[in-house]
């Protein structure tokens, strides 16, 4: 079992990993902007006071702020970083003409929409980069082995056989179906096998296995007792290169919505998800392994950092998509009164939130065993 790095590598580690997520997150909104015309007052890496900065020939400020764990563009005509709307009548033309509110909904919709993306498209250039050097992961979606009294060999899955879905879920390919297995822990799925050309429904009662990581992490896992065959890295053609390594970030994104959905739905507990703390804890973790691991890792946190963002919550990206897209369909933008509101709830559910998962967060780390043993 490895060791956990020390506390100040974790630190450096988390901070190289968030820092370029969220400045390429931001580059986004402002370069769509800066393309159809916006001006920006602010780019800021970071909030609260400014520790370092510059200010370019277009009137943008530059800066850091002293508390790295997040960052924001600041358009003309935004009242703050959340991009509530100010007062823009008394604005004199020459800025009224770059004020983002003042702009069709559709320009505002690409320029928020643009931050996510650029996440994608960041995660999208790193597998990219993985697959030209190494290869693409492959592996055949058919069983070699099964084995005995195992949730497979109970179910009457057989060598040979094809896994084609797993809970609804295609799978097609042996990490396919290892990741949909393993998001359901104790469950009754649907498994479709195709055998000697026919397809076949099978009921499946996913067994649970308690696995440790090798930095001495516990959690459980679903297994259906199979093995499937071995991986094997095909590098893609330069054509497929990018269509490739689009179609495994938007695999990895399904894995995501169907863990938060499995959460949603009350079938894996809430205390399963994680908060900054732990993000911070598996960067080093990732860091100490080695460049490769972490550069990996990023990529994996890029795809969390766009899709969060378009979850549709006021203060979010996806709450201000979601804004847009109503003004489309009223002709008219929604009221003042009802954004404010709006963004009210949204910060309050964000901080519930990072409240709940700093909790399970310290949980994951033993504090609340270890004072429990102090008090007993």
């Amino acid at each position: 079992m490895l060791a956990q790095p020390p506390l100040w590598f974790i630190i450096i580690a988390f901070l190289c990993a968030l820092g370029p997520l969220v400045l390429f997150h931001e580059l986004g909104h402002y370069w769509v902007a800066r393309w159809l015309g916006v001006g920006a007052e602010q780019f800021s890496i970071g909030f609260g006071r400014e520790v370092a900065g510059w200010t370019d020939k277009r009137g943008t400020r530059w800066k850091i702020g002293w508390l790295p764990l997040g960052g924001y563009v600041r358009f003309v005509g935004d009242m703050n970083a959340a991009s509530q709307p100010g007062e823009t009548s008394k604005l004199p033309p020459e800025i009224r003409a770059k004020s983002f509110h003042l702009r069709p909904w559709w320009h505002r919709f690409l320029i928020v929409l643009a931050g996510p993306v650029a996440n994608f498209i960041l995660a999208i250039a790193i597998f990219a980069a993985f697959f030209a050097v190494f290869g693409e992961p492959r592996t055949s979606n058919m069983v070699s082995a099964v084995i005995a009294g195992g949730p497979a060999d109970i179910a009457g899955i057989e060598p040979g056989d094809r896994i084609l879905s797993v809970a609804n879920r295609a799978t097609e390919s042996f990490e396919d179906v290892y990741q949909a297995v393993t998001l359901r822990p104790d469950e009754n799925v649907d498994v479709v096998i195709s055998r000697d050309g026919e397809q076949r429904l099978v009921k499946v009662r996913i067994g649970v296995k308690l696995e440790q990581d090798r930095f001495g992490q516990k959690f459980k896992v679903g297994r259906l007792e199979i093995l499937g065959s071995e991986r094997q890295y095909v590098p893609p053609s330069a054509v497929n290169l990018i269509p490739s390594a689009t179609a495994y970030t938007f695999k990895i994104t399904q894995w995501m919505i169907d863990g938060i959905w499995q959460i949603l739905s009350g079938r894996r507990s809430v205390k399963d998800l994680g908060g900054p703390l732990k993000m911070a804890q598996i960067a080093g973790q990732q860091a100490s392994l080695g460049p490769f691991e972490f550069i990996q890792l990023i990529a994996l946190f890029s795809i969390n950092l766009g899709f969060i963002n378009l979850l549709p919550v006021p203060v979010l990206d996806g709450g201000h998509l979601v804004f847009y897209a109503a003004e489309a369909v009223r002709r008219r933008p929604v009221s003042e009164r009802a954004q404010e509101w709006a963004f009210r709830g949204g910060l309050a559910l964000l901080l519930a939130l990072l409240i709940m998962v700093t909790v399970n967060d310290l949980a994951s780390f033993g504090l609340f065993e270890r004072l429990g043993r102090l008090i007993g």
